[in-house]
C-alpha cells in the first residue's frame, strides 16, 4: 500500500511539472526557470545564459 502511495505522489508530481512547463511554452516564454524572464526574456538582462543565441 505505501508503494501505491509513493507512486501516486511521484505521478501528481511530475504531470504538475509536465503541466507547468507545457503552459510556460504555449504562452510564450523563453526561460522557464528565470523569474525575471516575464516579458519575452528581455527583463533579467541575460542572466540566464541562453538570451540572443540562436
Amino acid at each position: 500500500m505505501e508503494n501505491f502511495i509513493i507512486i501516486a505522489l511521484l505521478v501528481l508530481i511530475i504531470g504538475g511539472i509536465m503541466l507547468y512547463i507545457y503552459k510556460a511554452k504555449k504562452s510564450g516564454k523563453k526561460c522557464i526557470g528565470c523569474p525575471d524572464c516575464k516579458n519575452g526574456c528581455s527583463g533579467c538582462g541575460g542572466k540566464c545564459g541562453n538570451h540572443g543565441k540562436k
